[in-house]
This record gives C-alpha cells, sequence and structure tokens, in this order.
C-alpha cells in the first residue's frame, strides 16, 4: 500500500505511516480546533518534503487572509505559487455544485501543477448552498469521486458542533461513509483548563492508533504532544482520572496532611 506522510512525525505514526494514496480523508472539528492549520500543514509539507503539489480549495476565507495565516507558521504561499507548486483557488460553492462546476472550475489548475494532494475548506460550505432538496452527502460524493479520478488525494475539512461537556458525532450528517479516514479535533476540560484532543475515528483499508492524543497550534503548526493515560471519559466531554491516578492523588494529599501536622 502506497502512503501519503503528513510530513507530522507523530501523526503519521499514529497513521502507521500515512493516510493511503487517494484516499478521502476528513478533519472534523468546531471552531478553532486547528482544522485549517492541520491541513495547510499537509499540503506544504506535502510539496517541500515530498514533492507533491497541491491546491488549497476555499469556500470561506480570502486569499490574503490564508497567506497571512500560513506566514506566521513560516510557510510562503506565494513563493510556492511562483514555482507552480501551489494554487489558492477562493470560490463560490455554488460554482462547485453546478453539473460540470468542478471541472470548469479545477481542469485548468490540475493541468498547469499537476497536484497529488487538494484541501477542501469545507463541506460545510456546500451544504449551506445546496438547492431546496438537494443531497447533500451526493454532491459531496460527486466532488470527492471527482478529485480522485484525477490522480488525487482530497482532504475536507468539516465543522462539528461541540458543547460543553458533551461528544460529538461526524456520524450524524451521514458523512463518514463517503470517506477513507477520518481525524477529529476537540476541546476538552481538564483540572479547569481547556486543551485539545485527536482521534483517529476511521482509516478504511489499514491499522491505526486509537489512543486519543492531545496536541497543541505551536509557531511551527501543528504538534502532537502525548496521551491522556491518566483520564477516562475524554471523548465523552466528562473526563476524569483513572482510579490508579485518584488513588496517588488520594495518598499524596494524605501524606502531606499527616506531614503538616507532625511538623507542629
Amino acid at each position: 500500500m502506497t502512503r501519503q506522510k503528513t510530513g507530522i512525525v507523530e501523526l503519521d505514526a499514529m497513521l502507521r505511516g500515512g493516510f493511503l494514496e487517494r484516499d478521502a480523508v476528513m478533519v472534523a472539528g468546531s471552531a478553532g480546533t486547528g482544522k485549517t492549520t492541520l491541513s495547510l500543514q499537509h499540503l506544504v509539507n506535502g510539496i517541500t518534503k515530498f514533492g507533491e503539489p497541491g491546491i488549497y480549495l476555499t469556500f470561506e476565507q480570502l486569499p490574503d487572509q490564508i497567506y497571512r495565516d500560513a506566514e506566521n507558521f513560516g510557510w510562503d504561499l506565494k513563493k510556492l505559487e511562483e514555482q507552480d507548486k501551489f494554487r489558492l483557488v477562493c470560490t463560490s460553492p455554488d460554482l462547485l455544485l453546478e453539473p460540470d462546476g468542478a471541472g470548469q472550475l479545477l481542469d485548468s489548475t490540475i493541468k498547469e501543477i499537476q497536484p497529488r494532494r487538494m484541501v477542501i475548506d469545507s463541506l460545510n460550505h456546500l451544504e449551506m448552498y445546496l438547492p431546496r432538496g438537494g443531497d447533500m452527502r451526493k454532491e459531496a460524493y460527486r466532488v470527492l469521486n471527482y478529485i480522485k479520478t484525477k490522480g488525487i488525494s482530497p482532504l475536507a475539512i468539516w465543522e462539528t458542533q461541540q458543547s460543553a461537556g458533551q461528544a460529538f458525532s461526524v456520524t450524524d450528517v451521514g458523512m463518514s461513509f463517503l470517506v477513507d479516514c477520518i481525524l477529529l479535533l476537540k476541546f476538552v476540560e481538564i483540572d479547569s483548563a481547556m486543551r485539545m484532543a485527536l482521534v483517529i475515528m476511521k482509516m478504511r483499508g489499514s491499522d491505526h492508533d486509537k489512543e486519543l492524543k492531545e496536541y497543541a497550534i505551536t509557531s511551527q503548526g501543528f504538534k502532537i504532544q502525548g496521551g491522556f493515560s491518566d483520564y477516562e471519559g475524554v471523548m465523552s466531554g466528562i473526563p476524569h482520572k483513572v482510579a490508579s491516578e485518584r488513588f496517588v492523588d488520594m495518598f499524596q494529599k494524605a501524606s502531606e496532611k499527616h506531614k503538616g501536622a507532625t511538623s507542629h
């Protein structure tokens, strides 16, 4: 099986070497979880580390905003465009929803740079522009399939809703069966602090890491830090320490209390 590395070492290890080539990937999560950062980093690393040109297709953000945000992480998208290794396509979802919209919008760009990776930001905006009675799953399948038939691996962003203390699912909207791999990003509250967690929900045709991992957005981009082995219930939205950790905490508190009492 040919793998397509993200260039994020810890994530590639979780994926057992990277995404399967030409698989449709979904990065899902609520606002602010770093979906765009992860997706851009996957695209930039593909170009700079693995020689795979890429397209960033966005319906939401203006080009200047994307260039600026990327520059904050040291990614010079304009330079990559000048080298014909990258294209930023900013358009309206209704153009993509036309019968041959994907072809009209992307064919010439694909011929220009021969991309191997493409990010779609985001599928939610396709849903917003669907005509009355339109089938979101059918339209998303059509777009993703078009990209795959061009020899390109699509990565689609999907924004989910997350309420405090509540788990959420990407299967609620019936999108999960359309993609081969799902990365879920979410906020978790632990010890009165907000932290961020990633889990691979699905990876068709491949083994993968099932453990929930903590991550952070650093000046270099997306950084996976480690697991939540000391806690249970993180995915449910109500995390608590495992029994062994609770025992250690109780023992330490008792020891400190005893030490304080004997010192007087």
